[in-house]
């Protein structure tokens, strides 16, 4: 008898174990489960603090700098006027983009100056069009040597070679693509300002 009810203890006993133990894998996923949903809170939250940032916060330059003078870009090309247009839209791009003070010239009070060289820029064919047999397409590429120095001469930001390249769709003879003002050269002009301006605020 005795040996009867211990048995019966020892069986609900190891019910009571398997009951127990059964609940385990739930607590332990209930457990896993808010744990995940913390970890994505948390995610969310870093993620709205480490957002892009706005206009006028993409910079990491020295502290220092507060004013950027960019003068006229030189060009070593026979392309009329091309070093006017991405001169005009590199300064519009700071101005829009970063809280600096831009002078589109030489000035002495400016604490860093960009400076660029056009050393190239041409238009070379990508598809035509099938009933007229013109250029429809083209593949734009300038290249210029970029430079960006605090009063002293220190190189803050410097590429010899830098490259620009992208496709446009052309609408006339694309041996007069940078001869006008065209559609086109705009957007390339105002493409190139972007990567440019980009490329030096990332550099830090």
């Amino acid at each position: 008898m005795g040996c009867g009810r211990q048995s019966e203890a020892g069986g609900n006993h190891r019910r009571g174990v398997r009951h127990r133990a059964g609940r385990g894998p739930a607590a332990w996923e209930g457990a896993v489960k808010k744990a995940l949903t913390c970890l994505f809170v948390c995610a969310c939250l870093l993620a709205a603090g480490c957002g892009y940032h706005t206009a006028g916060h993409a910079t990491r330059l020295p502290a220092n700098v507060q004013t950027i003078a960019i003068p006229g870009f030189i060009n070593k090309t026979q392309t009329y006027r091309v070093e006017q247009m991405l001169t005009q839209e590199v300064v519009r791009e700071f101005i829009s983009r970063t809280q600096y003070h831009v002078i589109n010239g030489t000035s002495g009070d400016a604490q860093a100056t960009l400076k660029g060289i056009v050393l190239s820029a041409k238009a070379e064919p990508l598809t035509y069009d099938a009933q007229t047999g013109r250029v429809s397409t083209a593949i734009i590429t300038v290249t210029m040597k970029v430079t960006l120095e605090d009063r002293s001469g220190k190189i803050l930001f410097e590429n010899r070679n830098y490259v620009f390249r992208e496709q446009y769709q052309v609408s006339r003879e694309i041996a007069s693509f940078f001869d006008e003002e065209t559609p086109a050269l705009q957007r390339m002009s105002q493409d190139f300002a972007r990567t440019l301006v980009s490329d030096i605020l990332e550099a830090y």
